[in-house]
């Protein structure tokens, strides 16, 4: 109050001084006065700019550096430019409804069998043998290891120990029981599908497989008309490239089982949970709660994207040399895929986001991310957004991370738990890690997901200079309704399966289950069935070339 007191004090004596010079009769006294009105015109810009709100600063700056390859999008806060747009210091808290699911106590996650499934002892015909090779990263080979136990159930058969990717970009030479508890797994599965570790011999013959792939999205009848006929033959078949082979559409005893294997069989191996449980208790020492953020924003993310970052011939060189590995990978409209919401944000547009929505400069923030593009320039204005920045190799040491640094499925578990066991997690991509935490965080207490609305924030995001600060955290939260992570945003059936695992969501007897989903659904703003759907494009729908290219 005291502020705008003295700024209408100094404007009023600036109008009273410029309407005596104006009506002055002789003219010739308006120039000897405005060196006068000059100086008190300085002295009136300097006192707002004095006492005005500060403009956000990190450690070592006075101000946010821009990114060098931004599309327009960057802080563009100086002070010979606007300054309507400025983020406040503070903000947020730790104690608001940011950090909850509002509705999450009502639902529970649920996947037992019901009676009439089949058991393993029942159900596995002898001589039956189905193998999966599995094909991608971590979390892709995760989606091909789920489904597998239930294309064994629909075929009738005993499965052999899935076999991991060791061959696409990522070159991880880890096996299965490397990666995940291999008797933990054949223990939890073993009333519903029976596993071995290896294919027996018949006798003295050793069994050879024969090798096909099924199309995406096979339903229970494409396997039992594809599969089952050349299975019962040859008594063992190999499907490669294993990732997203089971379609979305299996009755609720298949969904069930799918949710049994994700959340109850698949368990890290010792060393890798030790040490992600390490991580997590060093970051809670310093902060009770935290955000993880699966920021997506290597070179080889946006090389697929197909976006552009306003990088200029070296951007457009470099991801186009990396876009080469995909054999099959189609041209893509950089202007019209950020419209569309397909493009990550950059580190700096997500700070943004979170600041908009609550998030103070004081939350502690870890983020899961590989050689982020463009480096520390890139992290900067995040950094500065959220001073207390946490990544495995900030609290962790080199040694500690030196089991798991040559493998990145090893690294991605670790960024994997930390992220499951952070209080918000927050996605940039709407990729395989994206989509199986948030099905995980939905299973366990609706854990608060937020996933940006590229789309709606692309806009906002582009013209953030042309609205105060407050108008643009408003049209923030108001375009985030309905990506928080709470429960029923999504319609049952809708997008991917291990994002959204509605048949093993249940609601809470006591609770009026119609009445309080329809509320859910007003309150929260439900995803429309254009908002979420599958990706256009998987990594795993193009062909990789392995003579890789490296940057330059």
């Amino acid at each position: 109050m005291k502020k705008r007191k003295h700024e209408t004090l100094f404007l009023g004596i600036f109008q009273i001084i410029l309407h005596t010079l104006l009506f002055r009769r002789r003219r010739r006294r308006i120039h000897r006065l405005l060196p006068l009105l000059s100086a008190l015109s300085a002295a009136i810009l300097f006192f707002i700019l004095f006492f005005s709100p500060p403009i956000i600063t990190s450690h070592h700056h006075n101000l946010i550096n821009p990114i060098s390859f931004n599309n327009g999008t960057g802080f563009r806060m100086n002070l010979q430019e606007e300054h309507v747009f400025r983020v406040p210091m503070g903000g947020g808290s730790l104690s608001g409804d940011v950090w909850i699911s509002k509705q999450s106590k009502f639902y529970h996650g649920c996947s037992d069998s019901s009676n009439n499934f089949p058991t393993a002892e029942v159900n596995t015909q002898p001589n039956r043998y189905l193998m999966i090779a599995t094909s991608g990263g971590l979390n892709q080979q995760r989606t091909g290891i789920v489904d597998a136990v239930v294309a064994a159930h629909i075929l009738n058969a005993i499965l052999v120990v899935p076999k991991l990717d060791q061959k696409s970009y990522w070159k991880d030479s880890s096996n299965f029981s490397e990666i995940f508890d291999v008797d933990w797994f054949i223990s939890q599965i073993s009333k519903d599908v029976k596993i071995i570790r290896d294919l027996p011999r018949i006798g003295d013959k050793i069994i050879t497989p024969y090798t096909t792939r099924v199309p995406r999205k096979c339903n229970a009848k494409c396997y039992q008309t594809r599969i089952l006929p050349i299975l019962k033959k040859k008594h063992a078949v190999q499907l490669t490239k294993f990732d997203y082979r089971l379609s979305n559409r299996l009755n609720t005893d298949m969904q069930k089982l799918r949710c049994r294997v994700n959340y109850q069989a698949l368990k890290f191996t010792d060393p890798i949970i030790e040490m992600g449980r390490k991580l997590v208790e060093r970051i809670r020492m310093k902060s009770k709660l935290f955000v993880a953020l699966h920021l997506r924003f290597e070179p080889d993310m946006l090389a697929f994207s197909g976006c552009y970052y306003g990088g200029g011939d070296k951007e457009r060189k470099e991801l186009g040399k990396i876009r080469k590995r995909w054999k099959t990978l189609h041209a893509r409209n950089p202007d019209k895929e950020r419209r569309n919401g397909k493009c990550p944000l950059t580190p700096e547009e997500i700070g943004l986001m979170l600041r908009a929505l609550g998030f103070g400069n004081d939350v502690h923030i870890y983020v899961a991310s590989g050689e982020i593009y463009g480096g520390e320039e890139t992290l900067a204005p995040l950094k500065a957004l959220f001073p207390n920045f946490h990544s495995k190799e900030t609290i962790a040491s080199k040694e500690e991370l030196a089991p798991f640094s040559s493998f990145s499925s090893r690294m991605a578990a670790l960024d994997f738990i930390v992220c499951d066991e952070s209080d918000v997690f927050v996605s940039n991509n709407n990729g395989n890690m994206a989509r199986m935490l948030a099905g995980r965080r939905r299973y366990f207490d609706h854990k608060p997901t937020i996933r940006p609305n590229a789309k709606k924030l692309n806009k906002l995001l582009l013209h953030r200079n042309n609205m105060t600060w407050e108008e643009f955290a408003s049209q923030i939260r108001t375009s985030q309704i309905g990506f928080m992570g709470e429960p029923m945003e999504v319609k049952p059936g809708r997008g991917e399966f291990h994002e959204n695992p509605t048949a093993c969501i249940c609601a809470d007897s006591e609770m009026d289950t119609g009445s309080s989903i329809n509320s859910a659904r007003r309150d929260m703003g439900e995803v429309s069935d254009g908002e979420i759907g599958e990706e256009e494009q998987e990594w795993s729908d193009t062909e990789y070339t392995e003579n890789v290219v490296e940057i330059q």
